[in-house]
């Protein structure tokens, strides 16, 4: 099963250390029977868009929570992770959410998706805003949706340390 799991990029450099992601339970995002029940015109493709999505918005909090001093960048890890690890989230807000309960090898990873650098400043911007739009203020939650306009660039597992170099 393919899994989206938010990520920030001091956190892919301790996976390509560690030789793995975890430790478990780890949140991710994918195609569940509630993201196809609710998205029922997609196919699958759109459907895999809507969980990285729904991974980058969490990677947005990954780094909202991490401080100054971490570059703003949101990254999302596309892994294959079999079904038996896998559990749906039961949060009907998230509707892709899933919990994975094992960590997950590097040797599993599909690729890495990561803002290109031109999107730095609407993320810290997003990021800066995420305390008001989670307070309901509408315009701050422009802002944080903003941060969707700014796709997320790919590359395979094997260009990993390449892009954290």
């Amino acid at each position: 099963m393919r899994v989206y799991l938010p990520c920030t990029l001091p956190a892919l450099a301790e996976v390509l250390k560690a030789g793995e992601l975890g430790p478990a339970p780890l949140t991710g995002y994918a195609v569940t029977p509630a993201l196809i029940e609710w998205y029922a015109s997609g196919d699958t493709e759109e459907l895999e868009y809507v969980a990285m999505t729904e991974a980058a918005r969490a990677s947005l909090r990954l780094l909202a929570a991490a401080g100054p001093g971490v570059v703003a960048r949101r990254v999302v890890i596309a892994a294959e992770v079999p079904e038996e690890a896998v559990a749906a989230g039961t949060d009907p807000a998230e509707r892709g959410r899933v919990e994975v309960r094992k960590p997950v090898p590097l040797r599993k990873i599909a690729s890495v998706h990561v803002d290109d650098p031109a999107a730095i400043p609407d993320i810290e911007a997003a990021i800066a805003a995420l305390p008001g739009a989670d307070a309901g203020d509408e315009d701050a939650r422009f802002v944080v949706d903003g941060a969707e306009d700014h796709e997320l660039m790919w590359y395979a597992r094997q260009e990993i340390r390449d892009l954290l170099a």
